[in-house]
């Protein structure tokens, strides 16, 4: 990634280890926790914080925080967001920590999912800590805002928090039910609610701290969903073909997911739905390694719905793009290319 978005990308990281430092003391206790904090014994915390300090500085590409920071700096607003970058971030990972344990995933970021290291019981617990640590990073923002500030902030990451979980019970309903086929719409409503969310947050965020009006926060959301239902929808794509970085090629099968290839192949193909159905079982059963998840990569492949997806995916990306050049930044071109970058 270009040096221009590095260097934003260590000022992120560097907000998020003062929030998760190795060695938590009691004055950071103070602060996150309140006056009782300092009467909590610090090896607890230590368990509660380690969890997400080893996926969190596992990588990722902190693409939601940089969006946040490029849409701030394009109204004017400079460094202003950047102190809140951990609640896009944090909010994340919290999905992902849970996200794992939901989908009996083994692994995250190329190493064990965090419930296979540290257990059940402790991811449970730091993955909704993670979110709920959020909070204390607008709290420490907003401290000296006005209080119509703060509620709105609190207003959007809230917003945010229900959609992603309504989003993942859409997600989990559909790969339990394994002869559910989702309509298009559906799957879309599902995408802009489980990735949408947090790329609607980050740029509705990234606008709201240097004060753009109320209907071009809105607008600039609605563009957000959009990048992140076609961000969804190409990662999707590489999970069955190149496969993503930090998982297994093909794991969305085991999962028994229903993305947007293969809803396009059973809209042509309904008559195949119930070999679908039964490789989608046999690699619950059996997991990655199973020669049926190839099978159904191939048959995905051969159709050519893999490159029917990529394009709608791409299609609304550019549609993203459009709505934000509508705005006329004074500049947009560092924005731009990161738009281009991610996807």
């Amino acid at each position: 990634m270009d040096q221009e978005y590095t260097q934003r990308i260590a000022k992120i990281d560097a907000e998020l280890k003062h929030w998760l430092p190795e060695e938590p003391d009691s004055e950071w206790a103070e602060k996150v926790f309140g006056d009782i904090g300092r009467k909590a014994d610090l090896e607890s915390i230590k368990l509660l914080l380690a969890p997400l300090r080893e996926l969190l500085f596992r990588g990722g590409k902190r693409w939601r925080p940089l969006l946040m920071i490029l849409v701030c700096e394009t109204f004017g607003g400079g460094d202003a967001a950047i102190p809140l970058s951990p609640v896009v971030e944090f909010s994340h990972n919290a999905s992902l920590i849970h996200d794992d344990i939901e989908d009996a995933s083994d692994e995250r970021r190329g190493k064990p999912a965090i419930h296979k290291i540290f257990g059940i019981d402790v991811g449970i617990n730091s993955g909704s800590f993670f979110y709920f640590l959020a909070s204390a990073c607008i709290d420490s923002h907003t401290q000296n805002a006005d209080t119509l500030n703060k509620s709105s902030i609190y207003k959007l990451w809230m917003d945010c928090i229900r959609r992603l979980h309504l989003g993942q019970s859409m997600d989990i309903n559909w790969h339990r039910n394994t002869s559910f086929i989702p309509a298009l719409d559906e799957y879309f409503l599902m995408c802009a609610l489980k990735t949408g969310s947090l790329a609607r947050l980050s740029t509705e965020l990234g606008a709201l701290i240097p004060g753009v009006l109320p209907d071009t926060v809105k607008s600039l959301g609605d563009a957000a969903d959009k990048l992140g239902i076609g961000f969804q929808i190409l990662d999707d794509v590489k999970n069955l073909t190149t496969g993503i970085h930090g998982k297994k090629r093909g794991d969305d099968v085991v999962e028994g997911k229903k993305s947007l290839p293969v809803i396009l192949y059973l809209n042509k193909y309904p008559e195949k739905q119930n070999r679908i159905f039964e490789i989608f079982n046999i690699a619950k059963q059996k997991g990655s390694a199973a020669p049926e998840v190839e099978e159904l990569i191939s048959i995905l492949s051969s159709s050519g719905v893999l490159e029917e997806a990529e394009e709608i995916g791409k299609s609304l990306l550019t549609e993203a793009k459009g709505i934000f050049r509508n705005h006329k930044f004074d500049d947009f071109a560092l924005l731009d290319n990161f738009i281009n970058l991610i996807s």
